[in-house]
C-alpha cells in the first residue's frame, strides 16, 4: 500500500461529532464525486471508491437520515432529502455554500473530505507533494483559500482540464495532516523528514570535509613543488630563516595541516601564521618563473 492509501485508511476512521462538520464532509464529497442523475431527484456518485461511499452514505445517515438502496452498486442515488443536502453545493454540485465554513471544525472536515475525494500525498521517503485535484478554478481557489488559513502556502495549476491545488514543503504538508485529523499519518510523515534533514546535513558535512581535504592536499602539493623548484634553481638560499624553516617543515610533512605545521615552528605560529609565510615561498617561486618566461 501507498503513504497516500494509508494516510486515507486512517482518515476513512474519522468522524466529525457535531452534525454541521458532518455537512461540510459530506458537502466536500459531494463536490467531487457527484453529478446529476436523469431523474428530477436522481444523483450519481461517480467513483468506485467503496471505502469512501461507506463513509459518504454514513455521514448522510448522520445528517439527514438517508439510507442507501441495497439493490444499487454503490455508484448512485435518489432521493428528496439528498437533493436538498445537496443545494449548498449549487446546481452542478461543484460551488460549495460558504456559511458550511464559517467554523474552523467545518473547514477542516470540509479539507478531509475533499482530501478523501480527490486528494494525494506522496511517500515522503521520495518527494515532498500533498495535492487536491478540483473540478473548477472557483473550486480550487475554494480550496486554495481553505488551505491558506493554516499558515499554508498552496498553488494551483492546470492539469488535464482540472485543477490541482498544491504543497511542496515537507512542514507544511505535515501541518496538513494534522489539520485534516491523521495523527499518526503526521508522526509517520515528521520522523522520516527529519531522517532525511539528518541524512542530509551528515552529507552536506561530509561532502564539506571532503571539500576541504582535497583543497589543502591540492595546496600542499603545490607547495611542496614550489619549494622543490626554488631547490633546484638555486634561489632557495633566497628564503629568509622563517621561510626556509618552513618550507622545511612542508617536505618533511607534506599531508600534516596547517595548523600542526605551524605549531612545530620555532617559535610556534598560527595557522594564519604559517599559511603566510607559504604564500611568500609560492609568490616568489611565481615570481622567478614569469622571468624565466619572458627572457
Amino acid at each position: 500500500m501507498s503513504f497516500s492509501s494509508d494516510v486515507k485508511d486512517e482518515l476513512y476512521e474519522v468522524y466529525p461529532k457535531a452534525r454541521h462538520c458532518q455537512i461540510a464532509e459530506a458537502a466536500a464529497v459531494t463536490s467531487v464525486i457527484a453529478k446529476a442523475g436523469t431523474g428530477r431527484y436522481a444523483v450519481r456518485l461517480e467513483t468506485e471508491n467503496k471505502k469512501l461511499i461507506k463513509k459518504y452514505f454514513t455521514l448522510l445517515l448522520q445528517t439527514i437520515n438517508i439510507k442507501k438502496d441495497v439493490s444499487d452498486e454503490l455508484d448512485s442515488v435518489d432521493g428528496r432529502k439528498l437533493r436538498e443536502l445537496l443545494k449548498i453545493n449549487g446546481d452542478d454540485f461543484t460551488d460549495t455554500n460558504p456559511v458550511i465554513l464559517e467554523q474552523d471544525c467545518c473547514r477542516r472536515s470540509f479539507l478531509r473530505g475533499i482530501f478523501l475525494s480527490s486528494g494525494s500525498v506522496s511517500d515522503p521517503n521520495k518527494s515532498y507533494h500533498f495535492e487536491i485535484v478540483c473540478h473548477t478554478m472557483r473550486q480550487a481557489e475554494l480550496v486554495q483559500g481553505l488551505i491558506s488559513d493554516y499558515d499554508c502556502d498552496p498553488h494551483i495549476v492546470e492539469r488535464k482540464g482540472h485543477f490541482v491545488v498544491y504543497l511542496k514543503e515537507g512542514s507544511q504538508i505535515i501541518n496538513m495532516l494534522g489539520i485534516i485529523g491523521a495523527p499518526k499519518a503526521f508522526m509517520d510523515f515528521e520522523n522520516i523528514r527529519i531522517l532525511k534533514e539528518m541524512r542530509e546535513n551528515v552529507n552536506r558535512q561530509v561532502n564539506c570535509e571532503t571539500s576541504n581535504i582535497r583543497k589543502s592536499v591540492s595546496a600542499a602539493v603545490r607547495q611542496i613543488e614550489d619549494i622543490r623548484f626554488l631547490q633546484e634553481s638555486g634561489h632557495f638560499a633566497e628564503l629568509g630563516p622563517a621561510l626556509q624553516e618552513a618550507a622545511k617543515l612542508r617536505l618533511e610533512n607534506p599531508e600534516m595541516p596547517l595548523y600542526e605545521l605551524g605549531q612545530k615552528c620555532s617559535p610556534p605560529v598560527g595557522k594564519s601564521g604559517i599559511n603566510h609565510r607559504l604564500r611568500k615561498i609560492g609568490q616568489l617561486a611565481y615570481d622567478i618563473k614569469h622571468q624565466e618566461d619572458t627572457t
